[in-house]
């Protein structure tokens, strides 16, 4: 498996810190806001010409995929099934501006259980595992 590039973590970040302001308002309303997480992408890795991974935002943990190059994301799009190899999964885009974009499959909507970022980490690595790996 082909691993990310230090620049290819830079443009994660970035599109994470893109989305923790668009969303920081409705984010911090949530009933199932935990203030002992922050907006992340984690676990990335390349699938089909996209790095699919995971999205933890302090009310969500989703799948993920980003277009491995800036710019050219559709926010008009409509949403897509995505058969990774361990099943299909439905996707919505989530426009960040300036061209730039996540396709998002929200998986657990309430993560007020989870004590720490490295819990979620945790959690989110056990997520990829067993989406990334085929069913049988």
């Amino acid at each position: 498996m082909q691993a990310l590039s230090a620049d290819d973590y830079a443009r994660l970040q970035q599109l994470a810190q893109r989305y923790s302001q668009r969303f920081a308002a409705e984010i911090h309303r949530s009933p199932h806001y935990n203030d002992r997480l922050r907006v992340d992408l984690l676990c990335f890795q390349p699938f089909a010409g996209e790095w699919c991974g995971a999205l933890l935002t302090p009310v969500s943990l989703s799948l993920v995929l980003v277009s491995p190059t800036p710019g050219g994301f559709d926010a008009e799009a409509p949403p897509r099934r995505v058969d990774l190899p361990g099943g299909g999964y439905p996707f919505e885009p989530v426009d960040l501006g300036e061209g730039d974009g996540l396709w998002c499959c929200e998986l657990l909507d309430d993560l007020r259980d989870l004590d720490s970022s490295a819990e979620a980490s945790r959690l989110a690595q056990h997520l990829l595992a067993r989406v990334m790996t085929p069913a049988e």
